[in-house]
C-alpha cells in the first residue's frame, strides 16, 4: 500500500480501529468473564495452557502473544488463584513448567464458550468467508509487523 493511498486522519487509521475494536471487545469480555474470575489477558494465557498442559513460560508467552514479563505477571495471578501450578523444569533449572489444576481446568471450560460467543456477537453480519478473510489480513499485518521489529529486538 502507497502512504498516498492512505487518507490521512485517525478515522481512516488502521491502528486506531483496531485499538477500538481492540478495547471494546476486550471490555465487553471483561465484563463476561469477571463471574469466572479471570480477565481477558488471564484466559488468553490459561487458554494457551489448557491447550498444552506443562509448556515452560517462554512457550506460553510466544504462544500468547506477550512478552515475558507480561506472562509472569499473569501466571502469578492465576497461580494466587489456584488455577495453575508451576514447578521446575527437568531440562533446565531456571525455567518452569506450567499446568492446571482442577479449578484451573473448569475455569478454561466455562471461559471458552464465553469467548467464542462475545467475539460471535462482535462480528454479527460477518459471513464464515469474510471472518476467515479478516484473520488471514489480520496475520498478514502481524507478520509484516513481526518481520519489522525482529532486526530491532536481535
Amino acid at each position: 500500500m502507497d502512504n498516498r493511498e492512505h487518507p490521512l486522519g485517525l478515522d481512516h487509521s488502521l491502528g486506531f480501529a483496531l485499538g477500538v475494536s481492540y478495547r471494546k471487545i476486550s471490555a465487553l469480555l471483561a465484563s463476561r468473564l469477571r463471574p469466572i474470575g479471570l480477565t481477558p489477558e488471564q484466559w488468553s494465557v490459561l487458554a494457551r495452557i489448557s491447550e498444552k498442559d506443562g509448556q515452560i513460560q517462554k512457550e506460553i508467552a510466544e504462544r500468547a502473544g506477550k512478552d515475558k514479563p507480561t506472562t509472569t505477571r499473569i501466571l502469578d495471578g492465576l497461580e494466587a488463584k489456584g488455577f495453575i501450578t508451576r514447578k521446575i523444569g527437568p531440562s533446565d533449572r531456571r525455567s518452569f513448567e506450567v499446568s492446571l489444576t482442577e479449578q484451573g481446568r473448569n475455569a478454561a471450560e466455562l471461559a471458552a464458550p464465553v469467548e467464542r460467543d462475545t467475539i460471535r456477537e462482535a462480528c454479527a453480519g460477518f459471513t464464515a468467508e469474510q471472518y476467515r478473510t479478516m484473520m488471514k489480513w489480520l496475520d498478514a499485518i502481524n507478520s509484516n509487523v513481526d518481520r519489522i521489529l525482529q532486526p530491532e529486538t536481535e
